[in-house]
């Protein structure tokens, strides 16, 4: 069963297009990955899935529904929920503060509760740092919080964009060990990578951009040993 169908999406920037009709699916409990150089379209990608970018052409439909006719903010509570590049906490607030607006849109007190202690326990670095104001983290803590509270909305379906950017190997390691915990406690994933090596280890299905475009495609197992990929992306 597909969580999320992209179908033919043509996607600009003014008069720039970014997206030159690309179509994927991500079936339910997967983790897809999209890998590609910068400017391939990457982020460009998740932005149109969570409706901050509208594409000209083509649809997105998420547990079958058409995302043109949903708010980018009704989407949350649906369960499509975006950790975007570069983490965007709310530095000024606490870490408690920043996992508690994870779960603003939710009414379920016991719920909550229980996927805060959930959070603590995969990271347990945040259960330290409650107090601590977010914006004094480091940059892997940083990147564990906006997971954290990604996982406070309930998602069914998270987008990662770039989760290890600007982290040390150790802290890469251990982010992309709780990508695939997240996973295993039902939620599906579309990870968004430039390090490619390391998200097709994880991934069940990768997908290449290049320029707009999905230039490969196929299980990761067999994209990870492509000649042409090995050359591109992975040294």
């Amino acid at each position: 069963m597909a969580i999320l169908e992209i179908n033919d999406i043509h996607v600009y920037y003014g008069n720039i297009r970014a997206l030159h009709g690309i179509s994927f699916s991500v079936e339910k409990g997967q983790i897809v990955t999209l890998i590609g150089a910068n400017g391939a379209g990457k982020t460009t990608t998740l932005n149109a899935i969570s409706g901050i970018l509208a594409p000209r052409q083509g649809s997105v439909r998420v547990f079958d529904q058409d995302l043109a006719r949903i708010m980018p903010h009704e989407l949350v509570p649906q369960g499509v929920v975006q950790v975007p590049e570069g983490r965007r906490i709310f530095s000024r607030l606490t870490v408690d503060e920043n996992l508690s607006m994870g779960a603003f849109t939710r009414k379920d007190k016991v719920a909550i509760a229980k996927d805060r202690e959930r959070v603590l326990e995969m990271f347990p670095r945040l259960r330290e740092r409650l107090t601590q104001i977010a914006g004094t983290l480091s940059g892997g803590e940083q990147q564990m919080l906006a997971m954290g509270r990604a996982i406070m909305s309930d998602p069914k379906i998270l987008l990662l964009d770039e989760p290890s950017m600007g982290l040390a190997p150790i802290l890469v390691d251990q982010v992309f060990e709780s990508i695939q915990d997240i996973r295993k406690q039902g939620v599906t994933i579309l990870l968004v990578e430039q390090n490619a090596y390391v998200a097709l280890q994880i991934a069940d299905y990768g997908y290449v951009l290049e320029s707009g475009q999905i230039a490969l495609k196929g299980p990761a197992k067999e994209l990870i040993k492509n000649e042409e990929i090995r050359k591109a992306y992975l040294g």
